[in-house]
């Protein structure tokens, strides 16, 4: 018995294309060719074809099959190094399902930041473009702090949201001095924002080259003067109040990428 290219695919439930796509590749060896050139598949290749079949629908990949070779044995670590992948696979897709239901849930745009989904209504087009920042800068843990703070809106964030480029120095001072407290009060609730590098996977370096020309495009001129202006009394207030261990350097490492954004501008 002997089938044509055509017939062979047609048997699996494929087509030519893959099969000389497997040829070309070394899964399936070529068949023997009658006198005037045909190709004659035997019974062999046939399993053959139908075992790369039913491997790669298991989702086992074409170079994987490969290295099994053509062994009839139980690849037992092929299987379980498989079997691992899966799970991981299933892992996954059980997250993007659950940030997806967070989503239709909350109504948010569908690249919101898994955290910030039920916040999104909360943050606006500057803070949806923030949080996306952040999101590739701080842990998870430090991420839901962050949601939880969003949540909770504080009496100043109108006035700092509406502060113009152009706001004079004592505008500016008043709004620094209502930061100052929001900002130890965040603090003292969740001690990373003292150190967020603490709380960046990536390290602080990272943090800060990120921050700081995210800061620079998302904030005016007059806000990241009050934000600076917030830090540094907060430092004042640690090295009065002897709480810092290495005094100011908490809320340096804070206002770093506040101070290099304000540079930018």
């Amino acid at each position: 018995m002997a089938w044509s290219t055509r017939q062979l695919a047609d048997l699996a439930d494929t087509t030519v294309k893959t099969v000389r796509y497997y040829h070309r590749i070394g899964l399936l060896d070529e068949p023997a060719r009658t006198s005037n050139g045909y190709k004659q598949y035997k019974p062999a290749h046939l399993v053959r074809l139908l075992q790369i079949k039913r491997m790669s629908n298991l989702g086992v990949s074409l170079a994987q099959i490969g290295a099994m070779g053509r062994a009839n044995g139980k690849p037992d670590e092929a299987i379980r190094i498989l079997d691992a992948e899966l799970a991981d696979t299933i892992e996954r897709l059980r997250r993007i399902r659950a940030e997806l239901a967070v989503i239709l849930e909350h109504r948010a745009p569908l690249d919101t930041p898994p955290p910030f989904g039920p916040v999104a209504d909360e943050l606006g087009e500057r803070g949806h473009a923030l949080v996306t920042v952040l999101s590739q800068v701080f842990d998870e843990d430090a991420l839901d702090d962050l949601r939880e703070l969003i949540s909770e809106r504080d009496d100043y964030e109108e006035d700092f949201e509406a502060l113009p480029e152009d706001a004079d120095d004592a505008t500016i001072g008043e709004l620094a001095g209502r930061l100052a407290v929001a900002i130890r009060a965040h603090q003292d609730r969740f001690p990373w924002l003292s150190d967020p590098g603490s709380a960046a996977p990536r390290g602080k370096r990272f943090a800060e080259d990120v921050m700081g020309p995210a800061f620079a495009e998302l904030f005016n001129r007059a806000q990241l003067k009050a934000l600076t202006r917030a830090h540094a009394l907060n430092q004042e207030f640690s090295s009065a109040a002897g709480t810092a261990a290495t005094p100011g350097r908490p809320i340096r490492d804070v206002g770093r990428p506040l101070e290099d954004a304000a540079e930018r501008c």
